[in-house]
């Protein structure tokens, strides 16, 4: 089976627990704000790989994982290529690897027969999932990303009852995700499911320089990273820090 990927990288230490092998795939539905990988958007780009090729390159590094690293596939959106996406962890479990999958669940679709099958068959491979809510709130989640958040938060809720392992990951993006209210809200919604681990990842500008390479303007030109007041009072509302 062939898949479209971004980009690969060997010694991932922040999408997981241990050292990670991030596999970036390619193709996402959302358009955030704060995105700093827009070349990860289009599924017509990337480069085409074979779950055979890839599998052969991640067992390579086995003896870096230890007992808590592994895989994570990430994107983009890596469940826009829920089949491929599944086979390949598939493949990689077959060695005794961990594996993860960074998604924003809006892939999910718990009316439609197919999505909810075909996201079961993905789950028999899954160890860890890290979830990315964008914002609690539907409208301003749709403001933030070009769409609601109905199907995320259908998808925690799904997976917490599955009793798996979730990380929820939450960007704080001055004047669009740090207000007290928001803040509030998620940290009900979190407490309503099971959750092993909130992580606050404050917004960066790194990624700016890809729009003006791409000739694309920059959604949040002029917004600052959060002070570390702001991430710690975060850090605080989610339950980070007791």
């Amino acid at each position: 089976m062939v898949g479209k990927i971004h980009s690969v990288f060997s010694g991932g230490t922040v999408d997981g627990p241990g050292i990670r092998f991030v596999t970036f795939m390619q193709g996402c539905p959302l358009r955030c704000k704060y995105c700093h990988n827009p070349d990860s958007w289009l599924l017509s780009d990337g480069e085409e790989r074979t779950v055979w090729d890839l599998t052969q390159e991640i067992i390579k590094y086995r003896s870096y994982y230890g007992e808590k690293g592994g895989l994570t596939v990430s994107g983009g959106e890596p469940l826009l290529q829920i089949d491929f996406v599944t086979e390949l962890l598939k493949s990689v479990k077959s060695y005794g690897i961990n594996t993860a999958v960074d998604t924003s669940g809006y892939t999910f679709n718990p009316s439609d027969e197919i999505s909810v099958k075909k996201h079961e068959e993905l789950d028999k491979f899954v160890d860890l999932y890290l979830l990315d809510i964008k914002h609690i709130d539907s409208d301003k989640h749709k403001d933030l990303t070009g769409v609601p958040n109905e199907h995320t938060l259908a998808y925690a809720k799904w997976l917490s009852d599955r009793g798996k392992r979730i990380w929820i990951r939450y960007v704080l993006v001055p004047g669009l995700t740090d207000d007290e209210e928001s803040l509030i809200k998620l940290s009900n919604f979190i407490k309503t499911i099971n959750v092993e681990k909130v992580e606050v990842l404050p917004y960066h500008t790194m990624g700016e320089v890809k729009y003006e390479k791409l000739g694309i303007e920059y959604p949040l030109k002029g917004v600052n990273p959060p002070s570390k007041d702001a991430v710690l009072k975060a850090k605080q509302i989610l339950g980070v820090i007791k």
